[in-house]
């Protein structure tokens, strides 16, 4: 029941993550605020992937190996939702961390900059993927994915960074400045969310690590857009008013949590 609760409706419907320009359709992604040529350059951010025979790339199997015993617990349940950033599935992750609903009807600016932001964000990794077009660990590996009808889209498109793990990354600096006092919950989740493309098989732990590194770059330059800001104060007072009707978060909490004790992380 617990993996049912978490992976329904998820398993089919992952969305990748590069940005795309439609303002149309629920689970379509909107344009970010930012125009393609002001968001970070992720080639001069990141240094190049661990070269052959490092004690980097030593870490990158290691933490992919360990990874592999989490396959078909609620951990891996966790990872498949965490893979799906369509909407309105994906407004919901942080909604356990921030003890409060998110969704479009009853958070709506706040609906709408996640929506904007994850195309700004997960963007701003674009051009070191495809400069290094690293190799994914399922590949290498030859073990199973989390999302195995990704796998012919993820097989060409480069590994590193994670632009999976920069979205949520993103999104929890983001989230931690709409609730200061959830700030340890949001960002505890938002590495969560960033790890389970480790437990996914889908990426290396440097992706992952080098994800956060554009995503800080990418929410900085985002506090430079008027557009955002505004969002950003409406998304305070959304979260304030939901707070005070004493709505519960729309996700399976206790599920979520029995999920992230199996594996608190994969760093450790």
């Amino acid at each position: 029941m617990v993996l049912s609760v978490i992976v329904a409706g998820c398993v089919n419907q992952t969305v990748r993550d590069e940005p795309v320009s439609t303002l149309t359709g629920a689970s379509e992604r909107l344009v970010g605020y930012l125009p393609a040529a002001e968001l970070p350059n992720s080639l001069t951010l990141v240094p190049p992937p661990p070269p052959p025979d490092s004690s980097a790339l030593a870490l990158d199997e290691d933490i992919s190996r360990r990874s592999f015993s989490l396959r078909d617990t609620p951990r891996w349940a966790l990872a498949i939702s965490d893979a799906d950033l369509s909407f309105p599935h994906a407004a919901a992750t942080f909604a356990c961390a921030l003890n409060a609903p998110v969704s479009e009807a009853d958070t709506p600016r706040l609906y709408r900059l996640l929506r904007r932001t994850l195309s700004d964000v997960g963007g701003s990794t674009r051009a070191a993927k495809d400069h290094y077009k690293r190799v994914r660990p399922f590949v290498r590996n030859n073990q199973p994915l989390c999302t195995p009808n990704d796998q012919s889209w993820l097989v060409k498109d480069g590994s590193y960074p994670s632009g999976h793990t920069a979205i949520g990354w993103g999104w929890a600096l983001i989230l931690a400045e709409i609730s200061p006092e959830q700030t340890n919950a949001i960002l505890l989740r938002g590495r969560s969310f960033g790890e389970s493309r480790n437990v996914c098989n889908v990426h290396w732990h440097s992706d992952v690590v080098q994800g956060r590194n554009v995503a800080a770059g990418a929410v900085a330059r985002l506090h430079a857009a008027p557009e955002f800001l505004a969002d950003l104060e409406a998304a305070k007072a959304e979260i304030a008013a939901v707070r005070g009707k004493g709505l519960k978060p729309n996700r399976d909490c206790a599920a979520e949590d029995a999920a992230l004790l199996v594996q608190p992380s994969l760093a450790q």
